[in-house]
């Protein structure tokens, strides 16, 4: 039978064939590797069998050829320094980042759209977001698309990723300096600026922009010590904007380290509506993802009112309340610092009562490497109460906090080892959790039996 469309004879287009089936068994790698793969590498894998298919069928490139099928000419042959390294395609708009790398321009500006303050090369944090056309790299790529025979579109009609206009950033300097104008002014700017920064993550990028424009933004709550004068409204938009800003990493440092932000969090705390005092929560809670912020946050004072706060238990806070102490007392001052601010009293009464259970053993169990917590903990009668938790509970972390409390309560108490050995055996609740608990759960279950075993054993030999 005939063989249709067979490969050409010819050294070089074998040569090109061998090569597009190597781009193409590393793109269909990727693709099935790669949870997290781009649709950009699906659509060079189709370009790639397009190509192929071609050369298998001896057709000869023409004008005609389509603009994926060019996209993959390019890619694959271009020089390395002409190329985007976001989009690892030809350069047709290329610009230089503070960071002094090149990139194509629509590429960056999404990376820059998205959030992000650093160069995504070098992770260099940016001084500015201003995008400098490299002409240098322009010309060089005009004239290799001359020779190698290759129109190279118009860098406005390859297309504009949506980012902050002129425009845009002019409205946006303008509802800071509207911040400084009378209430009416103030308010309707504050409310602007909510929704922007949670639309726009380009919005929040603009922040940094400005050393003035985060204390610009604070300006209405910043004139007295308390804020109990200002409209609930205002106040609650100011701090809704602060905790957009604070969504994306490259924004953290910026934000806490801003003198005025965190008192202004920590009065937040205390006054206003419901919703501003929970968002004055989560803004922490974001913040605190660094640890030089837990370090600065715990400094400033702030466990205080958030756990006066949780004291209160309103439901709508309580949850970004106990995140934000969570992370807090993941560094060692802050949970000395929790504990002399009455964490675990707060923490056992609403476990007691059943109310955010979850969430508040974690905060306990983390606390429980603090000797005075400890000692706490025994003097408010937790040992009951950690048991029943144990034994009533299908939650296995829940049961594996509550037995690490337990263990390092017993390691430091002996007078609750009689609470232990009675419920041990009435129920066999901590011989049950050795058999089928987490791993950490058996080890701390066990520890707890073994001192059991030796109490009796001295007490017979006595």
């Amino acid at each position: 039978m005939a063989k249709t469309g067979v490969l050409s004879s010819d050294p070089t287009v074998r040569a090109r064939a061998a090569e597009l089936k190597k781009e193409l068994r590393r793109l269909v790698m990727t693709i099935v590797d790669d949870d997290d793969f781009s649709i950009h590498t699906i659509d060079q894998a189709k370009d790639t069998l397009c190509v192929l298919r071609e050369l298998k069928f001896n057709k000869q490139s023409t004008t005609t050829t389509t603009t994926s099928s060019l996209k993959l000419h390019e890619a694959l042959s271009c020089p390395e320094e002409f190329k985007c390294p976001l989009s690892k395609e030809l350069m047709r708009d290329p610009v230089i980042l503070a960071s002094g790398q090149t990139y194509d321009r629509p590429f960056i500006q999404k990376w820059l759209n998205s959030g992000n303050r650093t160069c995504p090369r070098t992770q260099q944090v940016l001084s500015h977001t201003v995008l400098t056309p490299n002409h240098l790299i322009r010309e060089m790529v005009l004239q290799w698309c001359k020779n190698q025979g290759i129109e190279l579109p118009n860098p406005v009609q390859y297309g504009k990723e949506e980012g902050v206009t002129e425009a845009e950033r002019d409205r946006f300097f303008s509802l800071l300096e509207k911040l400084s104008a009378a209430l009416p002014e103030q308010k309707e700017a504050a409310k602007e600026l909510r929704l922007v920064t949670k639309r726009m993550p380009s919005f929040r990028a603009l922040f940094g922009e400005s050393d003035d424009a985060i204390p610009q933004l604070l300006t209405p709550l910043s004139g007295s010590k308390s804020q109990s004068g200002v409209h609930p409204d205002l106040q609650q938009d100011l701090i809704t904007t602060l905790l957009n800003l604070s969504i994306h990493d490259s924004n953290k440092k910026l934000v806490a380290e801003t003198p005025m932000v965190i008192p202004i969090l920590m009065e937040a705390l205390r006054s206003g509506t419901i919703e501003t005092r929970s968002n004055a929560a989560a803004a922490l809670f974001t913040l605190s993802a660094l640890d030089s912020n837990k370090a600065l946050i715990g400094k400033s004072g702030a466990l205080k009112p958030l756990i006066d706060l949780l004291d209160e238990g309103h439901p709508l806070a309580m949850k970004d309340v106990a995140s934000a102490i969570f992370n807090l007392c993941i560094i060692h001052e802050n949970k000395a610092r929790a504990v002399r601010d009455g964490a675990v009293k707060v923490t056992l009464k609403k476990i007691m009562d059943g109310v955010l259970v979850d969430e508040l053993l974690a905060i306990l169990a983390m606390l429980s490497t603090h000797q005075r917590a400890v000692e706490e903990m025994g003097e408010l009668e937790a040992v009951p109460c950690l048991l029943r938790i144990v034994r009533e509970s299908t939650c296995e972390r829940n049961k594996e906090n509550c037995i690490a409390i337990l263990h390092t309560v017993c390691l430091n108490d002996r007078t609750k080892w009689k609470a232990l050995r009675e419920e041990e055996n009435t129920h066999g609740t901590i011989s049950k959790l050795a058999q089928d608990g987490t791993s950490r759960a058996k080890r701390k279950a066990n520890g707890i039996l073994e001192r059991l075993r030796r109490a009796v054993n001295i007490t017979h030999t006595a």
